[in-house]
C-alpha cells in the first residue's frame, strides 16, 4: 500500500492540517498524520482538539497522533481517535517543546521507559487499528535508549516505528545523528519498519541516508513547509539519479492558491486567511524583491484580494525572470 520505500509527512503543530496535508498528498507523500493530539484536549470534548480529529479520503492512507501523560486518557482518547476513521494511530513520545515534556506528555516519556511500555500496550490493546510510535534518540546524551525502546515497543505490539534523530535536549539543534536509527534496523530482534526522521532537505541527503541507515522509509517536516514538492523530487531521484526541474511560478501560486483554498473552506474566511499569513513566505522563497507582495499577502482582508495578489506575483515574476517550468 505504501510502495517499495514510502515518504512520510511528519506532524507539525500548527502545519500539518487538512489544507498543507493535501497540498503535500498532490505531490508524493505516501502516509501523512494529523497534527499531533492532546488526550486530555479529547477527553474534555476541546475544540481545537477535536478539529484536528477531521480526515478526508483523498488523503489515505493516514494517521491520528496521539500524546498524553495519563495511561488511562490515552487508552480512552485511542478509541475516539479509532472512531474517527484512520488508517492508524500513531503515539507521540518525540515531542520536545516544554509545554509538553514538562507536563510528562511526549519526549517526557524517554525518561520513564516502563511507564512507556505500558501506556503503549494500553493503546495497543484499545484499538483494532495498526499503533505505531514516533520517538527520539534517548532523553539526553546519557540517555541514549532508542534501540532498547524498539525491542520493547515492538514486543508488545506496534507495527512500526519512527526515529528523530537527536534528544530531547537538543531540541532541534545540531545536527540529527541517524546513527543509532541504523542499529534498530541491523538488530536481528526487530522485525517492524522503522522510518528515519530529522535534517532530510535535499533528494541527495534522501539517497545517501537510505544508502548509509538502510531504514525503510523517511519521515519529512520542515523541509516541507512550503515546498511539498520534496516528495516527488526524493522519488524521482531515488529511481532515475537526475532531479526535477524547480517548480516555477506558475506551479508555485497554485500550491498556494489550493492550500488557502481548503483553509477558508476547512476553517471558515477569518480563520483560513489568517493561518495561511504564515505559508505565504515559505512558497515563495528565494524570489528577489518579494517583501512587497507579501506585506500585501499578510495585510489582505479577503480572499479575493489575496487571489488578486497572486494574480499578480505571476505576472511580475514572469515578466523579470520568465521563471516557467520547462
Amino acid at each position: 500500500m505504501l510502495g517499495d520505500f514510502p515518504l512520510l509527512l511528519a506532524p507539525m503543530e500548527d502545519v500539518s492540517d487538512p489544507p498543507f496535508r493535501a497540498v503535500c498528498k498532490d505531490n508524493g507523500a505516501d502516509l501523512m498524520y494529523t497534527e499531533f493530539i492532546s488526550s486530555e484536549g479529547l477527553i474534555r470534548d476541546a475544540a481545537k482538539s477535536v478539529k484536528k480529529l477531521d480526515i478526508f479520503e483523498y488523503e489515505r492512507p493516514i494517521g491520528i497522533q496521539l500524546f498524553g501523560s495519563d495511561i488511562e486518557t490515552m487508552r480512552s482518547c485511542a478509541e475516539i481517535a479509532a472512531a474517527a476513521g484512520p488508517d492508524l494511530i500513531d503515539i507521540n513520545y518525540g515531542c520536545p517543546v516544554k509545554n509538553v515534556a514538562c507536563r510528562g506528555a511526549g519526549a517526557a516519556l524517554l525518561q520513564d521507559i516502563p511507564k512507556m511500555v505500558r501506556m503503549t500496550e494500553a493503546v495497543v490493546k484499545a484499538t483494532s487499528l495498526p499503533v505505531t510510535v514516533k520517538t527520539r534518540l534517548g532523553w539526553d546524551a546519557d540517555t541514549l535508549n532508542v534501540v532498547e525502546v524498539a525491542e520493547r515497543l515492538q514486543d508488545i505490539g506496534i507495527k512500526a516505528l519512527t526515529v528523530h534523530g537527536r534528544t530531547r535536549v537538543q531540541m532541534y539543534k545540531g545536527d540529527a545523528d541517524w546513527t543509532l536509527i541504523g542499529k534498530i534496523k541491523e538488530n536481528p530482534r526487530i522485525s517492524i519498519p522503522v522510518f528515519g526522521n530529522g535534517d532530510i532537505d535535499t533528494p541527495e541527503k534522501a539517497l545517501e541516508y537510505k544508502s548509509l541507515y538502510g531504514v525503510d522509509g523517511i519521515m519529512i517536516g520542515r523541509a516541507s513547509i512550503g515546498n511539498p514538492w520534496i516528495f516527488n523530487q526524493i522519488k524521482h531521484f531515488l529511481k532515475t539519479g537526475e532531479h526535477l526541474p524547480e517548480p516555477g511560478i506558475e506551479e508555485r501560486v497554485a500550491a498556494c492558491r489550493k492550500h488557502l483554498d481548503f483553509s477558508v473552506c476547512w476553517k471558515g474566511d477569518i480563520t483560513g486567511l489568517l493561518e495561511m499569513r504564515r505559508h505565504y513566505t515559505n512558497y515563495f522563497k528565494g524570489l528577489d524583491n518579494f517583501k512587497p507582495f507579501r506585506m500585501r499577502l499578510v495585510g489582505s482582508l479577503s480572499y479575493a484580494e489575496v487571489l488578486s495578489v497572486l494574480d499578480e506575483i505571476i505576472h511580475h515574476y514572469h515578466q523579470e525572470y520568465d521563471w516557467v517550468r520547462p
